[in-house]
């Protein structure tokens, strides 16, 4: 079969960034690209080791070091990224240069990378592009805000907000828009990937950068679509929305996309629900509750008295211990799901959610309404969409010691399951992100125009 080009796609190495760059992946080799993913040798390993059953060959898996050990911790946000500079270009560039030269020694045109799509997270790819004289674009995995965020820092330096270093000086409400969600500065994402200075200085130039990089690129792709954030879009006019990526283009492909193992049997208990029952509650793969608040969990799923469908990931219960009594009579703990699977389920009634833009999106282009909870990053971001603009789900309230009780927790799930006009507004949202991926779609039509880009 002759191919239209190879293209070369590398995320940022982490699981909210892997899943959806596969996904475009997947759609590229539908299209008839040859396609080669490139993972750290780190996540590699967990996504062949997490895999059910046997990986869909249409996209070639190969990995690079990210310069840190096997037993490195990684959830040091900032050391992994100044690891990832210090060693992943030159890794990358010999990468590209070995597989073109084994592509030119068989004679075959197929085997020579004719494009790089990078995570916009990992902006510094088009260098290596560059070097190399491949064209390059930018898959940027967040929300658009997100982007016309970290494209105002300049101006936010010269306003006053931040340092140069990214520190604020005092809490306050930032406005991009009308039309985008306030900020409130202590939450910029910078200053929440790690507790010291150091690691929070490093955060802000590593974003700052990967932006400007990414901002040289022709292309830059974005999983989200045009009536759902339109302000942001309009502030950011370089963004091509071809949101939502989410779904393997068929039923049964195995993306190797997961850091866990997926427990598949949750769907079958879950076919043994009423509809629009099940309270689904899962937290990404980065959050991290303390003993108190896990227990606070527990025991409000159990006063709820309805169905539950709780991920807890494998390694939380090796540091936190279930609450005496609690009994999940009702419900049903995994360690990781097939979450668009479960989240198109019609047992489910709603989400509570850590507000990751994978969950955002894939929970509201299935009409489910959400209880925000919000842990690090872009998450606050994200929840002020769900609950201010979008008004597709409710927030929760901490008590003075920083806790989310169990009586809170219970009474807004009960609240937010009772609310007929959050639903409606979720299944009006839930056609709108449909309807953009759908031949005439806005987001359709981007993707057509940047295959039409990667065919010349």
């Amino acid at each position: 079969m002759v191919r239209k080009g190879h293209v070369l796609v590398i995320p940022y190495p982490a699981q909210g960034h892997v899943k959806p760059l596969m996904h475009l992946s997947l759609r590229l080799s539908f299209l008839d690209f040859k396609v080669t993913f490139v993972n750290t040798e780190f996540n590699h390993k967990r996504v062949i080791t997490s895999a059910n059953h046997p990986i869909d060959s249409s996209v070639s898996l190969v990995s690079i070091s990210d310069g840190l050990g096997f037993e490195d911790d990684r959830t040091d946000i900032a050391k992994l990224c100044e690891s990832i500079l210090n060693t992943m270009p030159e890794k990358l560039e010999e990468l590209i240069r070995d597989i073109n030269i084994k592509g030119l020694k068989k004679g075959d045109e197929d085997g020579v990378i004719s494009c790089v799509v990078a995570d916009g997270y990992m902006g510094w790819v088009r260098n290596v592009a560059d070097k190399l004289g491949i064209k390059v674009a930018v898959a940027w995995p967040s929300s658009a805000a997100m982007f016309s965020l970290l494209q105002k820092v300049p101006q936010l330096i010269d306003q006053g907000y931040i340092d140069h270093q990214g520190f604020t000086t005092n809490k306050q409400i930032l406005e991009l828009s009308p039309r985008i969600p306030p900020f409130d500065t202590q939450n910029f994402p910078w200053n929440s990937f790690g507790d010291s200075n150091s690691q929070k200085k490093t955060m802000f130039k590593y974003l700052k950068k990967t932006l400007e990089d990414s901002l040289q690129t022709e292309w830059i792709l974005c999983n989200s679509a045009f009536l759902l954030e339109h302000g942001s879009f309009s502030l950011s006019p370089t963004l091509s929305p071809i949101g939502p990526l989410m779904t393997p283009i068929s039923p049964n492909q195995n993306s190797a996309a997961q850091f866990w193992k997926e427990d598949p049997t949750c769907l079958k208990w879950l076919d043994q629900q009423p509809h629009q029952s099940v309270i689904y509650v899962a937290f990404g793969s980065f959050t991290i509750f303390d003993q108190t608040q896990f227990e606070q969990l527990a025991l409000a799923l159990q006063l709820t008295n309805k169905p539950f469908l709780w991920v807890v990931r494998p390694e939380i219960t090796q540091n936190q211990k279930y609450p005496d009594g609690f009994e999940p009579k009702n419900g049903r703990i995994v360690g990781w799901v097939p979450q668009h699977k479960v989240l198109s389920h019609p047992s489910i009634a709603c989400f509570v959610s850590h507000c990751g833009w994978n969950s955002t999106i894939e929970g509201i282009s299935n009409g489910v309404p959400f209880l925000c909870w919000p842990y690090f990053g872009d998450q606050f971001l994200n929840k002020g969409y769900i609950c201010d603009s979008w008004r597709v789900g409710l927030g929760l309230e901490k008590d003075e010691m920083g806790i989310i009780r169990k009586e809170e927790l219970k009474g807004e799930i009960e609240q937010l399951i009772g609310d007929k006009s959050i639903k409606e507004r979720c299944l009006k949202v839930m056609k709108i992100m449909r309807n953009n991926v759908e031949e005439g779609g806005d987001s359709f039509t981007n993707f057509s125009k940047f295959i039409k880009w990667l065919e010349g």
